[in-house]
């Protein structure tokens, strides 16, 4: 070897015929006497010692092998053989032709430049840390930076032009025009040195330097991250194994020599420890890994003592096989462009992309000494690597991948106590937009249906009442009725949402979908709070109406003949009309107030199946942000974190499910077979001689029609038995309002005057809750509340019987389009109309008529307690509780209400 600067160029000669061999260091020749090696240079046998020998000062061309003899492993060639020569450094030879350096000549970084020579700018040797507002003067940028700028500069040295890079690199690759830092002189190279050509058709990537920057200037990431597609595609479902993000990263010192190349899995990134499973489970295509510890400043300096860089690449094949590397761009948040930190911000167009990174550095802080602790370290405190699926899709095609970076400065006070939150992460992103376009319209199409139909139920309403005026309480009927069915849109809109995404995201094979991100799931959380508020105004709404429920029971009992009566205070016996039993009342309100909170399903099996499917089956694990249909999951694998949707798709979907078929049980086999609570109530409305006079409108209610085929029920058991024996063998009438026909539930739409007469006799019911002094003091409440309910009970059953021609009623079977819309379109002017209803209506101001608006509540609230606390075990604790409550209040006023409607003792419901 001529000449070598440590450049791309190296000049050599050929060695005489004499002398074959060629020295260690390779720069003279030398005369081999066993030999040469595949390198050329002398060999020896495997227990003697290769020595050069020179005396004087002069290399004698020729070599030694010196055999050691018994346990002599090694000897002084100095004292044997003279002294040996050390060929001083290049840049000595270059500018002295010596071994010195003297003036005018520059000394630097243990390099010697000719002050002839046409040398880069002077560049200052500070760091900044701007994380903590302090610029230091490095003692490693102090000793080395004008050195590199220097070789790289003069001679192309690629050890001194990647420890420059190096240095620009820990300087978080900021750019500024006002100084020349390690980034101003890299960057006044790379602008000058633009004949050396370009690496691999890049054009960032400059002969002889390293590959720091994507252009000079911000503006070209969108051209990076999404002009081309990653060359290969990718899908979830292999050959029996998981499909891998092959990251392979060439490593260098802080001096620039390079160190390997490297696969990045076995946690080269990842500063948290864990078990090499569930590090390398974050190149799992398909998995979105997530880790995050806290590290003592201690363990940082005792395990990075010395900083190492990465340039990462992704590998991949073509369809011949060929391997190729993709260069991998890096967003460094830490970077400064002008003073301005360019890549904090959303805007693609604003950032300026780099290639090189480190994890820890513990080497450009130190002032003085190089031998001391740092008084700054700084530490790659969040790393982040995305996967963002090409747009419009094609079949596993990904956009190039992007690692982004956050550095944390922390300024070493005492490290034994300081430490440091770090996190690694791998996410997968695709462009949300279209599905966010297509949840608008839905929301606005169906949005725009339930105003239509709140409409239609407030024009109901309206014609219910009674009142054709629309006033306040019109305006908040309307709004009342519009938030339970935009309660429901919303509630179809993230169910269909969260179901398409479990179905498409976990079932396909070539790549289409991936799950949006935390970020882009805050709409969906949105609608779902929204639904769940609405919903639960809706059920308020209808429990509130539901509490308030005008109710009576008819009595159709006549007295037995007469009894002997003594009269008080007269001290006389005379005859009285024989009074007719309460009890059966008492039996028939006491049912009534048991059927108020019956549900299609049971509450309680509902909650526990969900729980059991989620938690012991592991439906859970669905939710999970991975590629895998699997419901189990190695104690030793990677758990990934889990999605927000998927959770709610998944709940959703068993709640759906559970609930469904618990109602299809409960229609076909258990009301069939066990008992049907509502349809024995009744029969036993009809057994006991009692119809149930309903009104849940001023003009609008139920009638149960339970007057008994047999004249009356007041009776013993065995007259009892031959009345069910003849109506089981067809001997007497049937039950039906009408004569032969056995319809007994109606929907009635009662006239204005059949109103007014009864809220006057109902008045004297609510006229003992008023003041004192509007009560008679010479009446007895007791007879007031006796006399008043007869008169309901006489009026009612009248009406019944068509005794008030002015009040008469007609029995007419309801339109279809009217069932359909829930409303009546002829109104009851002159003439009530009795609907016949054998769908059994008035079980709607019951629970059991409610089933959908109960069961789509539980189902909100157990989601948004499980989106809040991510623990399906707490939502279904909560939802149980929350129905136990309402329940409980539903029963209790539900209870008070129908004793001071019907004038049932309290005491008597049990």
């Amino acid at each position: 070897m001529v000449s070598n600067n440590g450049g791309p160029s190296v000049t050599c000669e050929k060695c005489p015929e004499n002398m074959n061999g060629v020295t260690k260091d390779g720069w003279n020749c030398i005369t081999c006497p066993k030999g040469l090696t595949s390198e050329g240079k002398c060999k020896c046998l495997n227990n003697e010692i290769l020595v050069e020998r020179s005396i004087g000062g002069i290399l004698l061309n020729e070599a030694l092998c010196i055999q050691c003899n018994g346990s002599e492993q090694s000897f002084s060639a100095s004292d044997a053989l003279g002294n040996r020569c050390v060929r001083c450094e290049k840049t000595f030879i270059n500018a002295s032709k010596s071994c010195g350096c003297s003036s005018p000549n520059i000394l630097t970084g243990g390099l010697c430049f000719s002050a002839s020579e046409n040398l880069p700018p002077k560049g200052i040797a500070t760091v900044r840390f701007g994380q903590i507002g302090v610029t230091l003067i490095s003692a490693w940028f102090l000793k080395n930076l004008q050195a590199s700028a220097s070789a790289c500069w003069l001679y192309s040295n690629l050890t001194a032009c990647q420890a420059l890079g190096n240095m620009c690199v820990m300087n978080m690759n900021s750019l500024s025009s006002s100084n020349i830092d390690a980034c101003g002189l890299f960057q006044y190279i790379y602008a000058n040195t633009a004949r050396l050509g370009i690496v691999h058709s890049i054009s960032f990537w400059r002969h002889n330097l390293p590959w720091l920057y994507y252009g000079d200037q911000p503006g070209l990431a969108s051209q990076v991250l999404e002009a081309t597609h990653f060359p290969t595609s990718f899908n979830f479902k292999g050959t029996n194994k998981d499909i891998k993000l092959q990251f392979i990263a060439a490593s260098f010192d802080a001096a620039g020599n390079f160190l390997k190349w490297q696969s990045l899995e076995g946690g080269v990134l990842q500063l948290c420890p864990d078990t090499q499973n569930k590090l390398n489970a974050a190149y799992v295509f398909g998995t979105t890994y997530e880790q995050n510890c806290k590290i003592s400043i201690s363990k940082i300096l005792l395990d990075f003592a010395n900083p190492v860089f990465y340039d990462v690449f992704l590998e991949y094949n073509d369809d011949e096989g060929q391997q190729y590397l993709w260069a991998v761009p890096v967003l460094n948040l830490n970077l400064q462009y002008n003073e301005m930190f360019v890549n904090q911000g959303s805007n693609m167009n604003n950032w300026l992309l780099t290639r090189r990174f480190f994890l820890v550095d513990a080497l450009s802080g130190k002032e003085n000494d190089l031998g001391k602790l740092p008084r700054i370290i700084r530490i790659a405190s969040k790393i982040t690597i995305s996967i963002r699926l090409a747009s419009p899709t094609q079949r596993g095609t990904i956009y190039p991948p992007l690692i982004t970076i956050a550095y944390t400065d922390v300024l070493i006070q005492n490290p034994d106590t300081q430490s440091v939150m770090v996190s690694f992460s791998v996410s997968y992103e695709k462009n949300q937009s279209e599905a966010q376009i297509q949840t608008d319209i839905a929301l606005g199409v169906l949005g725009g249906l339930a105003v239509l139909w709140s409409l239609l139920k407030t024009a109901g309403w309206k014609r219910r009442t009674g009142s054709s005026v629309i006033d306040l309480q019109t305006v908040l009927k309307f709004l009342l009725f519009y938030a339970g069915d935009l309660a429901n849109v919303f509630f179809i809109i993230t169910v269909g949402t969260g179901i398409y995404w479990l179905v498409f995201f976990k079932a396909q094979q070539f790549v289409s979908v991936f799950l949006p991100l935390p970020s882009q799931e805050e709409d969906f959380v949105t609608y779902v709070g929204c639904a769940f508020s609405l919903k639960a105004l809706q059920f308020l709404h209808k429990l509130v109406s539901q509490l308030t429920v005008d109710i009576f029971f008819i009595d159709w009992e006549r007295p037995k003949g007469k009894v002997l009566k003594a009269v008080e205070g007269e001290g006389v016996i005379k005859s009285a009309v024989a009074p007719v039993s309460i009890w059966r009342t008492y039996f028939i309100a006491n049912e009534w107030n048991e059927i108020q909170t019956v549900r299609k399903i049971n509450p309680l099996f509902q909650v526990l199946a969900v729980l059991f499917f989620l938690e012991v089956v592991g439906f859970s694990n669905l939710a999970l942000m991975d590629s895998s249909s699997s419901l189990t999951r190695s104690s030793e694998s990677y758990v990934a974190p889990s999605s927000r949707i998927l959770r709610f798709g998944v709940s959703t979907a068993l709640w759906l499910a559970i609930a469904f078929l618990q109602i299809i049980f409960f229609a076909v086999f258990y009301e069939r077979f066990v008992e049907d609570k509502i349809t024995q109530f009744i029969d036993l409305c009809c057994m006991s001689n009692i119809s149930v006079f309903l009104l849940s409108h001023s003009c609008f209610g139920y009638y149960i029609h339970g007057r008994s085929v047999h004249g009356h029920a007041d009776t013993n058991m065995e007259e009892m038995s031959m009345n069910l024996k003849r109506e089981a063998e067809n001997l007497c009438s049937q039950r039906g309002l009408l004569p032969n026909t056995d319809v007994q539930t109606f929907q009635i739409s009662i006239s204005r005057k059949m109103r007014l007469q009864y809220d006057k006799i109902h008045e004297t019911l609510t006229r003992k809750r008023g003041p004192a002094r509007l009560l008679d003091s010479s009446a007895n409440t007791f007879e007031q509340n006796t006399k008043a309910y007869n008169t309901m009970n006489k009026f009612l059953g009248s009406f019944i019987d068509h005794v008030h021609k002015e009040m008469d009623y007609i029995v007419k079977d309801k339109l279809l389009l009217e069932r359909i819309l829930g409303m009546e379109f002829m109104e009851p002017i002159e003439k009530s109309i009795f609907y016949n209803d054998e769908r059994h209506s008035f079980s709607d101001v019951l629970y059991y008529g409610n089933e959908t608006t109960l069961l789509i509540f539980d189902i909100l609230f157990f989601s948004v307690v499980d989106l809040a606390s991510q623990s399906f075990v707490l939502g279904a604790i909560l939802t149980y509780l929350q129905q136990e409550i309402f329940r409980f209040i539903r029963n209790t006023v539900g209870q008070k209400n129908l004793a001071s409607k019907t004038l049932v003792d309290e005491r008597f419901l049990i």
